[in-house]
């Protein structure tokens, strides 16, 4: 066996060159430590998926070097992976009470509670694991109790932020970011590893107090019922929004499993407190409509969230003409189209919406330049990491640092091995990275043979042909053909296997391959596409 480099590195297995999926490793002489374990959702390139995650194959391969899993806060894109993966690394994860308790109910509803061990810290926490001593510090965010990393290692010291912002009203939590960072810059921070989501915002990302008002303003002038959909993760919003209802008379009721979840571990970690007492669904709609208001799943036009119900009028939570749908929250590139659709049919029932463009009702929970700036100063970091952003975002910030004068930067994506010391920082090589996918009950490579034939599949159709005693059957699936034409299309194609099985060799692979290829090109001269194309062969 050989003895491990003497060396700091730093392996990003997800969130870097993407938004979202986030996995950090730090190395220090042999040992290991991942920062946050997250998913990302399916899209149209991953027909079927809901769940994405990283391939952690490197780090499985190193378990026996692993000494722990630290996650920085809640948001499913820095814990969504843990139900899925940590079971496998055998090592204790290690979150404060409130992101614990989100950690643990995933863990209850996949029967792992006695798989993973989670170990609660505090928010101003200092321990070791291995190599590697750590301390969390408290930042804003758009989720309670987020907490960036201080690893201090034999090598330096490295300030892992975490997602954050600057907030001097921040609804839950203190205002304390200079008085929290300042005094780890004093010490010294060898590299910065820094959230890039916002770093093409001019403007600072704004205050959670500062929503209030412009929340007040359109519910207080809302004439019927009022739905406001927002991120389930925001407890800060969730303390405003019930002291809007209070201040505007109306009562409060949710809807939305994931916000039932976070009322409850954010109350038993301490948060929302003074939240109004909640009613039920039946009685929400037994009241005058101008007496009611509704916090509601949704507002990212997810299909079967409880937004979508409502907006098709399956959902006991009943809307008509004159009510209200307040978007106290962000659209996430990418979803623009499903949340359109839900608008287009709230529309369509003569209910107004109103979004963060027709007021202020929204704040992000990441950092634009002047945070950024603000936190270089505080750090005096020797090198800047980019993380939690698309390239763009990452090499902006790079710039961006640069400009304010940080010394060095250095730009990496999933899979670059960085050496951060001893000498001048450097990506030393490429290590295992991918895509892992929730396909079912299953986990998989998302490049994998099952869900390539699944694309080739949604895109180009499927075609069998069973073939006995010469004789040929065809039927297909998602071909362009018209229905007055299907007959003539297999008459066509069953011909054509025919007469490419009597040209064949009697049985085998080859005879299979030409009745295959026969029936795509009769596929191909009538659509113009190549389908997927089955031979069942029952020889004689």
């Amino acid at each position: 066996m050989t003895k491990a480099a003497k060396e700091l590195l730093f392996v990003a297995l997800g969130g870097s060159g993407e938004i979202g999926m986030n996995l950090n490793l730090y190395g220090c002489d042999g040992k290991w430590l991942i920062v946050d374990m997250g998913v990302t959702f399916g899209n149209a390139d991953y027909p079927g998926i809901d769940i994405i995650m990283p391939d952690t194959a490197f780090i499985e391969e190193r378990r026996k070097d692993l000494v722990g899993i630290l996650l920085t806060h809640g948001h499913e894109d820095h814990i969504g992976a843990v139900p899925y993966l940590a079971a496998d690394l055998g090592v204790p994860v290690y979150a404060n009470k409130f992101t614990a308790g989100l950690v643990s109910r995933k863990l209850a509803e996949e029967q792992l509670e006695r798989e993973v061990t989670l170990k609660v810290v505090d928010n101003h926490a200092a321990f070791q694991l291995g190599p590697f001593n750590i301390e969390l510090v408290p930042l804003a965010h758009s989720i309670p109790d987020m907490c960036a990393a201080v690893i201090e290692t034999p090598y330096g010291r490295i300030f892992h932020t975490g997602d954050w912002k600057l907030d001097d009203d921040p609804r839950l939590g203190l205002p304390q970011a200079e008085q929290a960072v300042r005094p780890h810059g004093d010490k010294g921070v060898l590299a910065l590893v820094c959230d890039s989501t916002n770093v093409f915002n001019d403007e600072p990302s704004g205050s959670e107090g500062s929503v209030r008002e412009g929340l007040m303003n359109v519910v207080g002038e809302a004439k019927g019922r009022v739905v406001v959909t927002t991120f389930a993760s925001n407890a800060a919003r969730l303390e405003t929004l019930g002291e809007v209802a209070r201040a505007t008379g109306r009562q409060l009721a949710l809807a939305g499993r994931s916000l039932d979840r976070i009322l409850e571990v954010a109350q038993s970690s301490g948060h929302l407190r003074n939240f109004p007492p909640l009613i039920d669904w039946d009685s929400a709609m037994r009241l005058p409509r101008n007496k009611v208001m509704i916090i509601a799943t949704g507002g990212q036009g997810e299909p079967r969230a409880a937004l979508a119900r409502i907006a098709e009028d399956n959902h006991p939570i009943k809307l008509q003409a004159g009510d209200r749908v307040i978007y106290s929250s962000k659209q996430i590139p990418g979803n623009e189209m499903a949340i359109g659709r839900i608008m287009n049919r709230l529309a369509e029932m003569g209910v107004e919406t109103i979004t963060e463009k027709q007021a202020h009702i929204h704040v992000s929970g990441h950092p634009g330049r002047p945070e950024l700036a603000a936190m270089y100063e505080w750090v005096r970091p020797e090198l800047l990491v980019p993380v939690h952003g698309e390239m763009r975002h990452m090499l902006e910030q790079a710039r961006f640092a640069t400009g304010q004068g940080v010394p060095n930067t250095l730009v990496q994506k999933n899979g670059q091995l960085v050496r951060l010391a001893p000498g001048e920082p450097s990506i030393i090589g490429e290590v295992s990275s991918g895509r892992l996918v929730l396909d079912g009950d299953m986990i998989t490579r998302a490049d994998g043979g099952v869900l390539n034939e699944r694309r080739r599949l949604s895109s180009t159709g499927h075609v069998v042909v069973a073939v006995a005693d010469g004789r040929a059957d065809v039927a297909q699936r998602g071909l362009p053909i018209e229905a007055e034409d299907q007959a003539r299309f297999v008459e066509e194609a069953s011909t054509a296997a025919e007469e490419a099985a009597k040209a064949a060799p009697v049985s085998g692979e080859k005879r299979r391959e030409a009745i295959r290829l026969a029936v795509r090109r009769c596929a191909t001269d009538w659509t113009g596409k190549k389908p997927l194309v089955d031979v069942l062969l029952f020889d004689r």
